[in-house]
């Protein structure tokens, strides 16, 4: 059995991390996987890339005419939009692989075009990172077009100018006729997507994204501490994001706004660390001290830093299964975020940390100040425990892949009992 996982990046963004994690699991567990990607920067034998003299001449004429088709559209959601117009040389290098699977990830920046997904020869399984593929050109959506259909009738009122959301998600309708088997990592994408206009009649199934436990695993607090510089006696509360705080969706203000009403109880004594990104200048308001530990790219130092905090605070106005959730939770770190999207699988509340109310400031404030009451020094705590073997039984890479590997051997019996005429005519 031989697969393909296709993502845009091995490395950048979290999509990246969460296919390559998968396809290093999968191949662990006996699977002939390779990884196809636009850009590599791991340098992985098992890796190949669409990159050559040609597609760097021709990507960013590719990028330019996508911005000026996405241009046209004036919407009030900031997320990106991806009209999937253009492939690069990734929709030949799959259709002539010889794969029997194609397991696709993110593949939006001109990766694969609707029409080059809906030509590829062999089955399709496709892990989302994002409502992207039932949705129209946005990767997350603010009403609930998906759900209904995208017509006329249904626009938001903050749209003008081209409805290209509605024009995407006809073609994908029209140009989809053959059901793709679809992954979700969490059980809020996999609901949203069975109950979407466009895969309500597709085989669906919850497969978390995986991450080594032998890997990534506890450092003793003290250690991780002095290694990074960083108190021992100050209780430490992190949170993470590429960017830092400056992508609106992963919440950094809703953060604020809890930490500066804890800063009006004169017991606490915290400290908040930040990587990903630089400072906000609205953290300057804040009683707390502020570490700023920029882009950490190496997983040592991730290891060290959840290690050393007393927990890793996510709140996320929306989002899929954060990696930074699940890295955090194998080095028995606690969370604390809203009970929003894919976090109730992340957290069980007050079992791996605190689940709070949807965007409610006050309530991840007593979350926050919860947690620190169970604080300890190891892992001997019931929190931090918890969160460990949270991560060992539901996260774990032989875990994942185990399911992967049923999945492959269900899809490919499935797809040998259609005739192949029926498959040529699906597939054309």
């Amino acid at each position: 059995m031989q697969v393909i996982h296709v993502n845009q990046s091995d490395a950048l963004g979290g999509a990246a991390k969460a296919a390559a994690r998968i396809h290093d699991a999968v191949r662990e567990n006996g699977v002939d996987s390779c990884l196809l990607v636009a850009q590599s920067l791991q340098g992985d034998p098992a890796t190949e890339t669409t990159s050559n003299r040609s597609e760097r001449l021709s990507g960013p004429v590719r990028r330019w005419m996508t911005r000026g088709v996405t241009g046209l559209l004036k919407t009030g959601n900031v997320v990106a939009h991806e009209p999937a117009l253009f492939s690069n040389a990734c929709a030949r290098q799959l259709r002539n692989s010889g794969a029997d699977i194609a397991h696709l990830h993110w593949v939006s920046d001109n990766m694969l075009s609707i029409r080059a997904i809906a030509q590829l020869p062999m089955p399709v399984i496709w892990t989302l990172h994002d409502m992207w593929a039932f949705c129209g050109a946005e990767h997350y959506a603010d009403d609930t077009r998906w759900r209904a259909g995208y017509a006329r009738h249904n626009r938001p009122p903050h749209e003008g100018g081209l409805d290209l959301n509605r024009w995407v998600w006809a073609r994908k309708r029209r140009l989809w006729k053959r059901p793709m088997h679809i992954v979700a990592p969490s059980c809020w994408l996999a609901d949203l997507a069975q109950r979407s206009a466009l895969m309500a009649d597709w085989p669906i199934e919850v497969i978390p994204n995986a991450i080594d436990t032998n890997d990534w695993a506890p450092v003793d607090k003290r250690v991780a501490r002095q290694a990074l510089g960083l108190p021992d006696d100050v209780p430490l509360v992190l949170f993470g994001a590429m960017g830092g705080g400056a992508d609106p969706r992963k919440g950094f203000d809703l953060l604020e706004d809890a930490l500066g009403g804890l800063s009006a109880e004169t017991d606490l004594d915290i400290m908040l660390l930040v990587f990903g990104g630089g400072p906000n200048k609205e953290a300057a308001k804040l009683e707390f001290p502020a570490r700023y530990l920029g882009h950490l790219g190496d997983d040592l130092s991730l290891r060290l830093v959840y290690s050393a905090a007393d927990m890793l605070v996510i709140p996320s106005r929306l989002d899929n299964l954060p990696n930074t959730g699940v890295e955090a939770l194998a080095c028995g770190t606690p969370l604390v975020g809203f009970d929003v999207g894919g976090m109730s699988d992340l957290i069980l509340h007050k079992g791996t940390g605190y689940l709070a109310r949807a965007q409610d400031g006050a309530d991840l404030a007593r979350g926050i100040r919860w947690v620190l009451a169970q604080r300890r020094r190891d892992l001997s705590t019931p929190l931090g425990s918890a969160a460990r073997l949270h991560a060992e039984t539901k996260f774990a890479a032989p875990v994942v892949a185990e399911q992967y590997r049923r999945l492959y051997a269900s899809v490919l019996e499935t797809n040998a009992a259609v005739p192949s005429a029926l498959r040529q005519k699906t597939s054309s």
